[in-house]
């Protein structure tokens, strides 16, 4: 019994620590003819949301010319590209937005954005924009537009990008979503060699690295640790040659499960307070909830009363209750976090196997414990009867 499930703790980790995000294209910028028969030196396939760029840079006036194509979109959809002089991130981009208006025509404009909560209301950005137009054609959105950047960029001729999408109501723009690839649009591009990267790094992100790691640690631990823990502490007592051992087999698991829950729990204070605009109430509120209940659990075990105490009864049900209480809260802020970083769906169908498997191997245990649990107490019960009938005899001997 202890060989399968150390089979099965090693199966769960493996498929766990391999979960990360990848994306790639179909189409190319390097082969697309405009109608407006337009001509750019450079192109980038952007790496999330099916977006393009082309480009012609003029590095003696600081004249950048631009093409941004969205494509593959459905309708009530704005897009947006910008430039961000003073970061990597969304606050500080310069905007260009569009959107088809319900008359059929495209509205696009410039809008700074200030702030995470931002509404992108059309305004003036740090530098001139011209030739600003933009089509809808084909569920493709082509903004054009001729931007004035500093002739010295102080950054090698590299500059930083964010593009973006989301739905409307009418003619009024609603925020975008804050998961998925929505939350991974932003890149550096060197205008002079044309390489692009992911903001962070040519791996990606810093901030999309710091997500995977978050999901990755929390769910081994939570996700998959914790009731591991669980199912060796009830199952595996009942072989009365495991014990000792499943005790601090249990012990083991738990306490591991709650280090690395604890470092997932801290790189996700981290992330929050990275985004501030960017809020996941619920799964933050459940990952704090986990937190805090470990924590007590972890600490009650220095109080745990010997076997034969009085109150050792009611220590075993605030164990049992707040043990389950939080595989149960683990195993939906799991889902919780998989929602919110949309890798690719093998990654959440390979986490449903392991939680499926998880449970069919306790419901056999369980059948499996209590069938010998019976046949145990019944054996009991003959013997004592057995041991009583002889006391008998003996005594009218």
């Amino acid at each position: 019994m202890m060989k399968f499930l150390n089979q099965i703790l090693c199966l769960s980790l493996v498929l766990s620590i391999s979960m990360s995000s990848t994306l790639s294209f179909a189409q190319t910028c390097s082969n697309y003819k405009f109608s407006s028969n337009n001509v750019f030196d450079s192109c980038n396939d952007l790496p999330f949301l099916d977006s393009f760029l082309h480009y012609t840079y003029e590095s003696s006036t600081g004249s950048l010319h631009i093409a941004y194509r969205h494509t593959k979109l459905t309708s009530g959809k704005w897009v947006a590209w910008a430039v961000n002089p003073t970061s990597t991130g969304m606050v500080g981009a310069q905007a260009i937005v569009a959107y088809p208006q319900t008359d059929g025509t495209v509205r696009v404009y410039t809008s700074p954005i200030r702030s995470y909560q931002t509404s992108l209301q059309e305004g003036d950005l740090s530098f001139n924009v011209s030739g600003l137009s933009a089509t809808y054609e084909n569920n493709e959105i082509v903004v054009l537009a001729s931007l004035k950047l500093s002739q010295d960029l102080g950054n090698g001729g590299t500059i930083n990008t964010v593009w973006q999408d989301g739905s409307m109501s009418g003619n009024s723009l609603l925020p975008h979503p804050t998961s998925g690839n929505n939350v991974r649009s932003l890149s550096t591009l060197n205008l002079v060699s044309g390489v692009s990267a992911a903001a962070g790094g040519a791996g990606g992100s810093s901030k999309l690295r710091k997500r995977n790691i978050h999901g990755i640690l929390n769910g081994v631990s939570w996700g998959i640790m914790m009731p591991i823990g669980a199912i060796i502490a009830r199952y595996l007592r009942v072989a009365k040659s495991a014990d000792p051992a499943w005790f601090y087999i249990h012990v083991f698991c738990q306490a591991s499960a709650y280090i690395i829950g604890v470092a997932g729990w801290a790189t996700g204070l981290k992330l929050g307070g990275d985004s501030p605009g960017i809020q996941y109430s619920t799964h933050r509120a459940i990952g704090i909830a986990l937190f805090s209940l470990a924590t007590v659990q972890v600490f009650a075990m220095f109080l745990r009363p010997k076997p034969e105490h009085k109150h050792r009864l009611y220590w075993n049900i605030y164990h049992h209750t707040i043990g389950y209480t939080i595989i149960i809260l683990g195993v939906v802020n799991v889902f919780k976090g998989l929602g919110i970083l949309s890798p690719k769906k093998q990654w959440k169908n390979a986490y449903i196997g392991i939680i499926v498997a998880l449970a069919i191997v306790a419901t056999v245990l369980e059948a499996f414990t209590w069938y010998v649990v019976i046949k145990r107490r019944k054996l009991e019960a003959k013997t004592a009867q057995h041991g009583a009938s002889n006391g008998s005899r003996s005594q009218y001997a």
